[in-house]
């Protein structure tokens, strides 16, 4: 048989009992890597090490996780702290990641949904240079929620 050692190297044609002692004192294993060829090769190597990496690669790359940023709000957010809150938005949406606006309800304010729909219509305005809405204002609850990705 012709060997070939763990790190690609040649080590020669050998009969099996021999290639069997080094694979021990190497504590690796035999595999036959080519059983048509005259002689038939075979590779020293870790052969557990080698299904693992295998079945990495076929897994394939780690998909990439696409982040939510979330900006949250009062339905009585002063106009003051909504243009802060823009700015916020437009910053992540530079950065290219998707934007959650949430305006919340306490108490009796859920009764005047509108309100809520109005502040993030005004945000909307504000930012359609950079974005737009990809989930239209929702009620989820106390909350009322919109989505915004970039352009």
């Amino acid at each position: 048989m012709r060997i070939i050692g763990s790190k690609g190297e040649q080590l020669g044609v050998m009969p099996l009992h021999e290639a069997l002692k080094q694979v021990e004192a190497l504590e690796l294993d035999l595999v036959e890597v080519a059983p048509d060829a005259q002689p038939p090769v075979c590779r020293m190597m870790d052969y557990g090490k080698f299904r693992y990496e295998q079945k990495k690669k076929q897994q394939g790359p780690k998909k990439t996780v696409v982040e939510i940023k979330e900006v949250k709000m009062g339905s009585r957010t002063d106009s003051h702290d909504i243009e802060h809150k823009v700015k916020n938005i437009r910053k992540f949406i530079d950065e290219g990641q998707r934007v959650k606006v949430s305006v919340f309800f306490r108490g009796r304010e859920i009764t005047h949904p509108e309100l809520g729909r109005q502040m993030l219509t005004g945000v909307v305005e504000l930012v359609q240079d950079v974005a737009k809405v990809d989930i239209q204002p929702r009620l989820e609850g106390r909350n009322m929620a919109m989505l915004l990705t970039p352009k």
